[in-house]
């Protein structure tokens, strides 16, 4: 607006105005309007103030249709099959409900800190996990490394939801095929009664399913041996990748749909399995054994290491997907609340889900008259012969088994469209030409996916699953969490972190998440990642160990993600024009600070921005 009028003003005056249309996610770019008068002659001079440098930039980017849709896509992603798989047998093999003690305080002290940093730091920024990191340019090799760690991680998790669908589609039979033993897989070991479920000599109709019937691994000799790719489960992953495809091609306003269904049906349908599981033989057993508290146990480091890693993985941070959320929600979203109640429904489904397991494992130890123990165990034998014998036995058990793969589906999908989101979006915003051929640049990622992933669909894929299961996101994936914690915390800064915060929510953080922030949380990623190196043991299948050079291809697949920080951090300080002290003053200053570095002024040059909290 003008303030050009006829009658005289003081000396200075000023207005402001409007200069674009306010944007609704951002707050408003205004000019500044400043008339003074001069012997009795008004001059006028004018100067667009911008808004934050996090919305500056990004006037067109998509937000979520609905605050509902961001909250169940964090919730799919984070809630997955390691919810069903993992937690319940670590929570009985570490002392029952003694585990909940390190498990709940590692999530009070870390995983909320931790989860609700990358909410906030991709909504005030407002781009994927590569640019972020504007706020220190040096370390921009991490959001590199989270985006090829969730590529890898792509490789082999589109593999479990494709033998879910294999799964589900045997199940549309009268009698279900992992029944009896007289199947053309099945071997003379096969037995369809056990007297124990550790008799070496033979096999239960259920587990040769799986691995000859579905994985035909008996047809290969080793990880050097792979075989071509079966046809029924390459048909079921092309089927996945489709799915994938249209949930993502358009972004958040189609994925933000599709997770309506993926990410509640699981709980619908934990809850039918928890009331079809509690009026089993045994299940109240099997939920004693689940809840028994042996507090002795707390004195074992393994229980804490076992929690700790725990939550980690749990939650999903440092893969770049709560970034690439987060990136698309209004500015002035309560990120502080979505990370209070994410974590706290993962958390409470992992502890729930643990009812549904192990309800069926007592009626399974009941039916076979053997321990708890001998049925007990995690990973895809659980859900992929434990769950579907015991589903088996029961009345309408088609139907059943019909009804947990769907759960097992949904459970996986929405996890996979996590992962694939952050490595578009990291994408897209680095290399902007990409927005404009969103669709086809997802075609690409999916399509390379899908071809890489026909190594774990071979007779022989399970080793490969095995090795990359191991090796893609482990030490890696806590190594860039780590070197994330410190950037935000000790170059950013946590006082920057927390303006940048109460920009956005009009509060700032109280003193508990910024000790966490600064002090905490690093120090428990670093007591992480040095016990995940000390305690590393090599990846096996069964009876089979892997050869010197598959553990060596291993750790080449983890070092690849993690040496993006340190070639990425020499590549940007070589390129950076002045002197030492120049270079590493543009390399750890955000880039909207950059006029301070031309003038001298660099804050982490002072002691006072390193102590500050």
């Amino acid at each position: 607006m003008s303030t050009s009028t006829s009658c005289p003003v003081a000396l200075m005056s000023s207005a402001v105005a409007p200069a674009t249309e306010p944007n609704a996610m951002c707050p408003r770019a205004v000019e500044v309007v400043l008339v003074k008068e001069q012997n009795g002659v008004q001059l006028t001079s004018s100067a667009l103030a911008a808004p934050p440098q996090s919305c500056a930039g990004t006037p067109d980017r998509e937000t979520w249709g609905k605050k509902v849709d961001f909250l169940l896509s964090v919730i799919g992603f984070a809630v997955d099959l390691a919810n069903v798989w993992r937690f319940p047998y670590l929570c009985y093999k570490n002392g029952g409900g003694a585990f909940l003690v390190p498990y709940l305080l590692f999530m009070v002290i870390a995983g909320t800190p931790l989860f609700y940093m990358e909410l906030a730091l991709g909504q005030f920024n407002r781009e994927g996990a590569a640019g972020v990191w504007k706020i220190c340019p040096v370390l921009k090799g991490v959001g590199f490394a989270v985006i090829l760690i969730s590529l890898y991680v792509g490789f082999f998790y589109n593999v479990i939801i494709a033998w879910a669908l294999h799964y589900l589609f045997s199940s549309f039979t009268v009698e279900l095929p992992w029944i009896h033993c007289n199947n053309s897989w099945n071997s003379a070991r096969c037995s369809d009664v056990r007297a124990g479920l550790n008799a070496s000599f033979s096999t239960t109709p259920a587990a040769e399913y799986f691995e000859r019937g579905v994985l035909h691994v008996h047809e290969s000799r080793g990880i050097d041996d792979l075989g071509p790719p079966r046809w029924q489960l390459t048909s079921c992953l092309l089927l996945v990748i489709i799915l994938l495809y249209f949930s993502l091609w358009k972004g958040v306003k189609t994925s933000g749909k599709v997770v309506w269904i993926t990410a509640t049906m699981p709980y619908v349908v934990l809850f039918a399995l928890l009331l079809r599981g509690i009026t089993l033989p045994g299940a109240i057993d099997g939920i004693r054994a689940y809840l028994s508290v042996d507090f002795h146990r707390l004195c074992e480091a393994s229980v804490w290491i076992d929690a700790a890693t725990q939550i980690c993985f749990s939650l999903g941070v440092g893969f770049g997907v709560l970034i690439a959320f987060s990136s698309y929600n209004k500015f002035t979203n309560n990120c502080y609340r979505d990370a209070i109640i994410t974590t706290s429904v993962n958390s409470l489904t992992s502890f729930s889900s643990g009812f549904v397991v192990f309800s069926f494992l007592g009626y399974m130890a009941q039916k076979h008259s053997v321990p708890i123990g001998d049925v007990a165990k995690d990973g895809p034998g659980l859900i992929f012969i434990i769950y579907p014998e015991a589903l088996s036995t029961l009345p309408l058990s088609s139907a059943w088994a019909v009804v947990f793969f769907i759960m097992l589906l949904t459970l996986g999908i929405d996890s996979a469209m996590g992962g694939m989101e952050s490595v578009i979006t990291g994408l897209i915003d680095e290399f902007q030409p990409l927005h404009r051929h969103r669709e086809l640049f997802t075609l690409v990622i999916v399509l390379a996916t899908f071809l890489l992933s026909l190594f774990c669909v071979t007779n022989g894929g399970i080793y490969v699953f095995t090795l990359l299961d191991h090796f893609a996101a482990g030490t890696s994936i806590l190594f860039g969490v780590l070197i994330e914690a410190i950037g935000v915390a000790w170059f950013y800064g946590v006082r920057q972190f927390s303006d940048d915060i109460k920009q956005m929510t009009g509060q700032r953080p109280g003193l508990y998440w910024r000790l966490c922030w600064k002090f905490v949380s690093p120090c428990f990623l670093l007591f992480v990642v040095v016990v995940s190196i000390v305690t590393f043991r090599p990846p096996h299948y069964g009876d089979y160990v892997f050869p010197a050079w598959a553990n060596a291809l291993g750790w080449a697949i983890a070092a690849s993600s993690m040496c993006m920080v340190p070639i990425y951090a020499a590549y940007k300080f070589c390129s950076l024009p002045g002197s030492l002290r120049e270079k590493a003053a543009y390399a750890i200053t955000p880039e909207k600070e950059r006029e301070l570095v031309d003038s001298g002024e660099v804050r982490q040059f002072t002691l006072r921005h390193w102590l500050m909290v």
